[in-house]
């Protein structure tokens, strides 16, 4: 599993332009989740992270793993929220 920063910011931007990345089942998912309704794009999104530095970036244990780091990123006013489990990227929260 990516471990800090960089290495999640990396692995995160590689799931959405490869497509290969899911989304964590929640509800409002209509408000919370635009990457999953398709109001934004991937590309967006991987563009948003790009842009991220550092101090955009938290991360804390997920409340049903505490194994799993999520990883969050607040960014030119969007909120990304996401968390891996190998080999997959799951994408809890993109919104503003």
């Amino acid at each position: 599993m990516p471990k800090g920063f960089k290495a999640a910011k990396k692995a995160a931007i590689e799931a959405l332009c490869s497509g290969n990345y899911q989304h964590e089942a929640r509800s409002a998912i209509e408000v919370k989740n635009l990457l999953a309704t398709g109001e934004v794009s991937a590309e967006f999104v991987a563009d948003l992270l790009r842009q991220s530095r550092g101090s955009d970036h938290s991360s804390s244990p997920h409340h049903r793993a505490s194994s799993i780091d999520v990883h969050v990123v607040y960014s030119r006013g969007w909120y990304i929220k996401f968390y891996f489990i190998d080999p997959d990227t799951f994408f809890i929260s993109v919104h503003q």
